[in-house]
């Protein structure tokens, strides 16, 4: 049976515990905040590039830039992010669950991979997979650098046609309590499909011209290979700085809400504790009392 001192121990040890689980959701909370402005401020330029140039493709016969190439998806390339430090709840594991189920869905194709994060560089090489890429403490200090060198490295595999199609699996941010597991295409760049009547079919947008079936004939300042030239890249550059926004605030905000149960969870076991160890003194305060009244009523027997 434990002893009133191993109580007091195990109590101690708890406090102990609480107290780091209590500074990381403070830490995480700080991080979450930049991470939220982060996120909000790259959402609204990567959906307009996105935009821009699906309706600039969908005006294309024939594709004029290597990343707008479309082929049979035989290669695929998939991008796994996941956080490099546990403690984060489900984050990781539900990550890489879906990175395993789309594996499974697709294991008739030929199958590369680029692991961001180390929790699923590790238990995917434990699994037999190698990688195209791998990328590691990404997700503590998101970087457009870092972005760049894996867009760079996705381009770089698309364009000399060793992959067919790019799908990243992500989580993606929706608030603190809600983190939406994502499974999405990112090269190549689905045409966006122009009905009669939309703007941009009736020459809504500044400097275009009525064109051929209520489509748009844009007129461009500079040859069109060269506008794709440098809206490709910026596209695929802003939408992998977009992602790994969205997974490192996800990150944050799991961390905090695994940090703040933890928190509570030690709060409970402290109390519970307490009561057990207040009942063990109790008992023997009673076992004392007796013993004393029971050597009196000798004495004076």
């Amino acid at each position: 049976m434990p002893t009133l001192l191993d109580y007091r121990r195990r109590i101690r040890s708890v406090k102990s515990t609480q107290q780091i689980t209590r500074a990381m959701k403070f830490v995480a909370a700080a991080k979450l905040r930049r991470a939220q402005e982060g996120v909000f401020s790259a959402r609204p330029y990567a959906r307009e590039i996105l935009r821009v140039l699906r309706s600039a493709a969908a005006r294309m016969e024939t594709p004029v830039h290597p990343l707008l190439e479309r082929r049979p998806e035989e290669r695929l390339l998939v991008v796994l992010l996941t956080g490099d430090r546990s403690l984060a709840g489900a984050f990781n594991a539900n990550a890489i669950r879906r990175s395993m189920e789309f594996l499974r869905e697709h294991a008739a194709k030929k199958i590369q991979l680029i692991a961001i994060g180390k929790k699923g560089r590790d238990t995917l090489r434990k699994r037999g997979w190698s990688f195209a890429a791998e990328y590691l403490n990404v997700s503590s200090s998101v970087d457009f650098g870092r972005a760049k060198e894996i867009a760079a490295r996705i381009a770089e595999l698309y364009a000399n046609a060793e992959v067919d199609a790019v799908y990243v699996i992500y989580n993606e941010f929706k608030s603190v309590l809600v983190q939406q597991l994502q499974a999405e295409k990112l090269l190549p760049i689905d045409p966006a499909v122009i009905a009669p009547g939309s703007p941009e079919s009736t020459g809504g947008e500044h400097g275009a011209q009525p064109g051929v079936g209520g489509f748009v004939d844009y007129i461009y300042e500079q040859p069109i290979a060269e506008i794709f030239n440098g809206l490709v890249p910026r596209y695929l550059e802003s939408e992998v700085f977009r992602i790994l926004l969205e997974s490192a605030a996800a990150e944050h905000a799991a961390r905090m809400t695994a940090m703040d149960a933890a928190t509570r969870n030690a709060s409970e076991l402290i109390d519970k504790l307490t009561l057990d160890m207040n009942k063990i003194r109790q008992a023997a305060i009673t076992k004392e009392l007796i013993e004393i009244v029971s050597g009196a009523a000798v004495a004076t027997g």
